[in-house]
């Protein structure tokens, strides 16, 4: 995105008309051979010249079809065809005024300045030398004359003592695959800046950018985007109330209401502030954040105080880092922990630091996990050292228990199915028996269940035990309902957290 700068168009226009004060003292009109017709008029001063013009006027050698001189005042008149040349400098229009006393020129009609660069067109042109400033105001266009590098804007003025450039109304830049749309664009020459102010957008071959309010140096290709500012990629979008870009680099940081968006993997991030790095392929946000993966069948959200988005050669996002107050939400399972990775391409999630899962009515717990899943659907949680999953029943009155060492969670439209409890195995559970009234068949329990195994294999309906597999002699003892040890009631380490289950995926931003 780098831009030669056009001051010599503004430079063009000092030549011609500042030298006046330079040689005010001097003659300064000088009639060139060839001329047809000359009048001066005594009383007023006022020479006439008119046929085939040619003159030298404080170095500049004009022409045109007739021109009015005069000497007090020093006021010169220029008419048809008029063409003025100083070294590889011309400038043409239909007619010319400048007012020397004054400093002041005003062009008329198809009025182009051009040197060996570069060409201004426009239909008038003021210049005001004592100001240093020359301004068109219908419709002006520069370009290049030896790239396709041009800008056009209805209102256009030029500062070349200190080289700066307003343009304004519908102002449209274009160089090689660079175009640049804006209601106001400011050219700082010695800063070597583009500032725009109101809405503006700039596009290559590989990039878009939006904002209101901004700056760009056009050699660094570094910028600061302000108010409703976003930069789209092939691959992703980043938006921020202020977006720090160095587009040479690929490197974007926002700042305030952030949103990013992998289109590849249809993966998007919201936080605070967050850095984008194509080069080193990796992304960051913080504050508040929140990222969601959107499925076929179901979104899945994740906050954490910051996240890392790490990328392929090609910028796609093959790994999500979560650190410190994870939560998680989907339809059919939501969960919390201290640290997360989560890897869309094979729809894992590896949580660390006790982790708590909860799906349907079962609480899953351990010291880390790993959550695979199919279109956001939950096909199994590896639940790794003090594992254990806790199933309410009957409202809160009993629970369902199963802990070990490792316990394989295995899930049908996100149900708890089956769990391979690995590792000292236990289970306690309320088996069910149904009784016939007169009326109907009712379903009482008959007692707690322990039982104790190296390994168990549990089938489960609705959080209720189907069938249990053991692999050696186990220890088990059943307890009729009035007779349950109070010791023997739950697992070790038991614990039922429904408060701290994320409610919603707009809430796990501020429940914690």
């Amino acid at each position: 995105m780098q831009q030669k700068p056009f001051i010599q168009i503004a430079l063009f226009l000092g030549a011609f008309f500042l030298s006046g004060i330079v040689h005010a003292q001097k003659k300064t009109l000088e009639l060139l051979p060839g001329s047809e017709k000359i009048y001066y008029d005594r009383t007023s001063g006022r020479h006439r010249l008119v046929g085939t013009v040619s003159f030298a006027y404080h170095g500049n050698t004009m022409y045109c079809d007739s021109a009015h001189y005069q000497d007090r005042a020093k006021i010169v008149h220029a008419y048809g065809n008029v063409h003025i040349r100083k070294g590889d400098v011309n400038l043409y229009c239909d007619s010319l005024y400048y007012d020397e006393a004054n400093k002041y020129a005003k062009l008329w009609g198809d009025v182009k300045v051009r040197d060996q660069e570069y060409k201004l067109s426009s239909d008038s042109l003021d210049y005001d030398a004592k100001r240093g400033r020359a301004i068109y105001r219908n419709k002006g266009r520069i370009e290049s004359i030896v790239s396709n590098e041009r800008i056009t804007s209805t209102l256009g003025y030029f500062y070349p003592n200190n080289g700066s450039f307003f343009f304004s109304g519908n102002v449209d830049y274009r160089k090689n695959d660079l175009n640049v749309t804006t209601d106001t664009l400011q050219f700082a020459y010695e800063q070597q800046k583009l500032y725009f102010f109101g809405p503006t957008t700039m596009k290559n071959d590989s990039i878009t950018i939006y904002c209101k309010k901004g700056w760009f140096h056009v050699q660094t290709e570094e910028g600061v985007l302000y108010k409703q500012a976003e930069v789209i990629q092939k691959t992703s979008i980043i938006k921020g109330d202020t977006l720090f870009l160095n587009t040479k680099l690929n490197n974007y940081e926002g700042r305030g209401n952030v949103f990013y968006k992998d289109f590849t993997q249809n993966m998007a991030f919201m936080g605070n502030r967050a850095k984008s790095s194509n080069t080193l392929h990796v992304a960051y946000i913080t504050g508040n954040t929140l990222a969601f993966k959107v499925y076929d069948g179901d979104t899945l959200y994740l906050h954490a105080d910051s996240l890392i988005m790490h990328k392929d050669s090609l910028n796609r996002t093959t790994e999500t880092i979560a650190h410190r107050n994870v939560r998680m939400y989907n339809k059919g399972m939501q969960g919390i922990c201290d640290s997360a990775s989560y890897f869309p391409k094979s729809e894992e999630l590896f949580l660390k630091s006790q982790p708590k899962v909860w799906a349907e009515n079962a609480e899953l717990k351990g010291i880390s996990m790993k959550i695979s899943m199919k279109d956001s659907s939950l096909r199994e949680i590896e639940i790794i050292d003090q594992a254990s999953a806790v199933m309410e029943i009957d409202s809160g009155k009993y629970y369902n228990q199963l802990a070990g060492r490792t316990i394989t969670a295995y899930f049908e439209k996100n149900e708890l199915i089956k769990a391979d409890v690995k590792g000292n195995a236990w289970t306690i559970f309320y088996p069910e028996e149904e009784k016939k009234t007169d009326s109907s068949l009712v379903k009482i329990r008959k007692g707690m269940n322990r039982l104790y195994a190296s390994d168990l294999l549990v089938a489960l309906d609705s959080g209720e035990v189907e069938s249990i597999t053991y692999y050696d002699k186990p220890d088990g003892i059943l307890y009729p309902m009035d007779q349950i040890k109070t010791e023997e009631q739950f697992i070790k380490g038991f614990s039922w957290n429904p408060l701290l289950r994320p409610k919603d995926p707009y809430s796990i931003r501020k429940d914690y």
